[in-house]
């Protein structure tokens, strides 16, 4: 079985990888490094692959600078700082990259038509999660659909899989995969703020420690403010 992993380096990328090897897929994972300014991610997604072992880990340049409205990309935007969970999720926020995962599921499945793959796995989340639109499960399940009519693999009659193993996962519940599936997660990084540590007040930090805390675990990753 062969699969392609879009891998970010964050807790819930590199959950999914993780899983996805336990099922016993041969992964090659992608990894799109699209002018965020928390690239420092990137890092980690090279650390997570070498850690693995991959055979085959694409780490592809694509110039998103256009995408100009999203804090993930303009430095004219502040990334919001939080004072806690409960200020998450009333409204999509500013770190949002516009039709990001629509770009990123295309390549992957590209990719996994070249290869000869059956599966694209995501690390999506819908519970725990900053209200992003193409998180949602009825996204993913219309791309599935795109996937049987749009591409070679589905004409045929053998549509590539979209899987999300962690969509309906409470942050908690990704920490506690992670740990049983021995997952490095203190080789991940999640703080949308650029900085040398995690900023510990972002929304991916914010997210991130709840869920280190409601699992019972301490965070590996060193922060510049924990809540």
């Amino acid at each position: 079985m062969k699969a392609v992993v879009l891998l970010s380096g964050g807790l819930d990328s590199t959950t999914t990888l993780a899983y996805a090897i336990s099922q016993g897929y041969e992964v090659t994972a992608l990894t799109v490094c699209y002018g965020q300014r928390h690239a420092r991610e990137l890092d980690s997604a090279r650390a997570v692959a070498r850690h693995y072992g991959l055979k085959k880990h694409v780490v592809l340049d694509l110039d998103l600078s256009f995408l100009r409205t999203s804090a993930l990309i303009s430095k004219d935007i502040e990334v919001p700082r939080r004072a806690s969970v409960e200020d998450i999720g009333a409204e999509i926020p500013v770190t949002y990259v516009p039709a990001r995962n629509i770009v990123m599921l295309s390549l992957a499945a590209g990719l996994c038509e070249t290869e000869g793959g059956e599966a694209i796995f995501i690390g999506a989340n819908a519970v725990d999660y900053s209200g992003y639109p193409d998180c949602r499960p009825e996204f993913f399940q219309a791309f599935q659909e795109v996937l049987r009519v749009g591409t070679k693999a589905g004409v045929e009659g053998r549509p590539i899989r979209v899987e999300a193993p962690i969509l309906r996962m409470s942050k908690a519940d990704i920490v506690r995969l992670a740990r049983k599936l021995n997952a490095p997660l203190e080789l991940t990084w999640s703080c949308y703020a650029g900085g040398e540590a995690a900023c510990g007040e972002c929304e991916s930090c914010l997210l991130r420690l709840k869920g280190f805390e409601e699992a019972g675990e301490v965070d590996p990753v060193r922060y510049e403010v924990k809540r």
